[in-house]
């Protein structure tokens, strides 16, 4: 069975006036929590496109991208959407919920402020509201604020990534503490460590980027460091 099928079973389980709060309640262990990921992307999404008040066809196709969605699953993507924009619960609650649920796989919460900063940049700009949305749901995700910088560097042109921000070690580590953090970076970014924790497939894709970032990173901090 599909993810997009799961997905639909999940919503087919709410009653009438319930909302997308009451799913995350119900996928809190394994395999559904790759659904609930999947759910919660695409509903904090649609929080975050209120954010900014609009939603452009980049950041549908943004969804695509992450997604995979075929022409066969548009209709269970779009439902989650707007069930989420229509929901009055409002993102600070999912957020909470959504920490809740992966409180022990912080991993996962990284991942999913990565997917959701790949939307926000779709339209080749980031708008203040986004910003404000992100760094709220990264604090109630309890990222640090290293870890925030590096998504930002990495996805934002503005922010001027610099390698060491990337790598998230001080401007002033050194080339032994840089290649540690570099090669913590990789194995965790590594596709088989994202689908062995759950990731859905169908995101994973996300992580080819993430490594050539990384790398790059990497190879323009140590170069300057030696």
């Amino acid at each position: 069975m599909s993810i997009w099928s799961r997905i639909t079973e999940a919503l087919s389980a709410l009653t009438a006036g319930e909302g997308l709060a009451s799913v995350f309640d119900r996928l809190r262990s394994p395999p559904e929590r790759s659904v609930a990921f999947t759910i919660a992307v695409i509903a904090l999404g649609a929080k975050m496109a209120k954010a900014d008040g609009q939603v452009t066809r980049d950041e549908v196709t943004a969804f695509r991208e992450v997604f995979h969605i075929t022409e066969d699953d548009q209709h269970g993507a779009a439902r989650v959407f707007n069930l989420a924009r229509q929901d009055v619960t409002g993102f600070e609650d999912y957020a909470s919920r959504i920490a809740s649920m992966f409180s022990d796989q912080p991993e996962m919460l990284r991942d999913l402020i990565e997917g959701l900063f790949h939307i926000a940049m779709a339209d080749g700009t980031y708008h203040p509201n986004e910003d404000a949305f992100l760094a709220r749901v990264a604090e109630i995700f309890a990222m640090n604020e290293s870890d925030f910088a590096s998504l930002r560097a990495r996805f934002v042109p503005d922010t001027s990534p610099l390698p060491h921000t990337v790598l998230g070690i001080s401007p002033n580590a050194s080339l032994e503490e840089g290649k540690v953090a570099w090669r913590r970076l990789v194995r965790d970014n590594h596709p088989d460590a994202l689908v062995a924790r759950g990731l859905p497939p169908e995101a994973v894709s996300m992580a080819e980027k993430r490594l050539i970032d990384i790398n790059r990173a990497w190879e323009t901090w140590s170069g300057k460091a030696r």
